[in-house]
């Protein structure tokens, strides 16, 4: 592979990684500062900056983390270039957003490995039917037509699926915490 088509697998895969992280980062930077304009010009750099340190990101999955860090030195960066604006968050009440930030970033990440692993669990019909029931703008009621069952009946088997999913979770989640390899 000739360096032209790396290049473009890697922009490829940053655009991939940015985008699906893009809301947390952003929903993080606007708990930090005021305005909607400065959000925006941090969230550039932060962008910016994370394009160019992309190749030294060792493992892929911690990208929202390691974008919220980026974040977390932007905007203290951004505070101190506006340190005489009173509305300017303390340096400390920032660095604990963004470890909080971080935290949640990672902990959601988690959440959605394991539901994708319990959700691999599912039969086949039960995969149709909850990738289904999500799909937005698609009514219950002809999902339940659809399936051959009562709204009623649908919306049962549905509760079902998601304990199922639930407790798999939890399951998954314990093991995870304490430790266990399953």
């Amino acid at each position: 592979m000739d360096s032209a088509d790396q290049n473009a697998q890697n922009n490829k895969a940053f655009l991939k990684l940015f985008l699906k992280h893009e809301s947390s980062l952003k929903a993080y930077i606007r708990s930090c500062v005021i305005r909607s304009e400065e959000v925006d010009e941090i969230m550039q750099e932060v962008s910016l900056v994370a394009w160019r340190k992309f190749e030294t990101l060792e493992q892929p999955e911690k990208f929202g983390a390691w974008t919220c860090l980026i974040a977390r030195f932007e905007v203290l960066k951004f505070r101190r270039k506006k340190a005489r604006d009173r509305l300017v968050l303390d340096e400390d009440i920032i660095t604990k957003i963004g470890i909080d930030a971080e935290e949640q970033v990672s902990r959601r990440e988690l959440q959605l490995s394991v539901l994708d692993k319990c959700l691999k669990n599912l039969r086949p019909h039960e995969k149709k039917l909850v990738r289904q029931a999500y799909t937005p703008k698609v009514s219950k009621k002809q999902l339940a037509e659809e399936f051959g069952k009562t709204e009623a009946a649908f919306y049962q088997k549905l509760a079902r699926i998601r304990m199922k999913l639930r407790d798999c979770m939890n399951h998954k989640m314990i093991a995870l915490n304490t430790g266990i390899s399953e």
